[in-house]
């Protein structure tokens, strides 16, 4: 796994050191140990956990902000995808978890208690009713809904500069022209993901 993951961050042209290494696979191993109740991943098999998991949440990683400080909202984390793998590579950046199931918020927080993250902030609410003290820079989701709920739910957290981002399988081109008109497209970003023979596609919204 330790390889595989390496090989994987390599092709992704990342610099994450040792400990990041470490603290993702120990991720991992919670993922599997709290998955046997809380029904976290239909992915059993943990070399898949690897590059359906980690790889496909890092690929993300070069099209967000390299700002210090970042401010970054998880919508609907569930299992904590893709917050707390970016969490463990960005330590600078402050990422909120905002999950509705008590459960998976409970698994959430324990994650940040054992890896431990302190930059990683727990939120067990339904995104649309929950309004932090000050905006994000950047919400983002992963498989969580079409792209017009998505801003529905989740524009309100970011501030007006500030940007959604949308991780999908293939190109949602009809979700895209169902947008609402208070927001535009800034890109589509097709994402090549190492072990995964599938579609990827990063969708940045911002106010129109």
């Amino acid at each position: 796994m330790r390889a595989s993951l390496a090989a994987g961050v390599r092709a992704l042209g990342l610099d994450i050191d040792h400990a990041g290494h470490s603290t993702l696979l120990a991720y991992l191993a919670l993922i599997e140990k709290w998955n046997r109740t809380h029904n976290l991943t239909a992915i059993l098999d943990p070399r898949r956990m690897v590059t359906h998991h980690l790889l496909d949440c890092l690929a993300v990683l070069p099209h967000l902000p390299r700002k210090t400080g970042l401010r970054l909202a998880d919508v609907g984390s569930g299992g904590g995808f893709p917050g707390i793998p970016l969490a463990i590579c960005r330590t600078a950046w402050h990422v909120t978890l905002i999950e509705a199931s008590q459960k998976r918020a409970a698994f959430l927080r324990q994650a940040a208690v054992e890896l431990p993250l302190r930059n990683v902030e727990v939120v067990s609410a339904r995104v649309e009713s929950y309004y932090p003290s000050s905006p994000f820079d950047v919400a983002i989701s992963r498989a969580y809904s079409d792209l017009a709920t998505f801003v529905q739910q989740a524009l309100h957290l970011v501030d007006a500069s500030g940007r959604l981002a949308a991780m999908k399988g293939s190109c949602p081109r009809d979700e895209i022209k169902a947008l609402p008109p208070e927001v535009r497209i800034v890109d589509v970003l097709p994402l090549r993901v190492p072990g995964v023979d599938a579609q990827r596609h990063l969708i940045l919204i911002e106010r129109a």
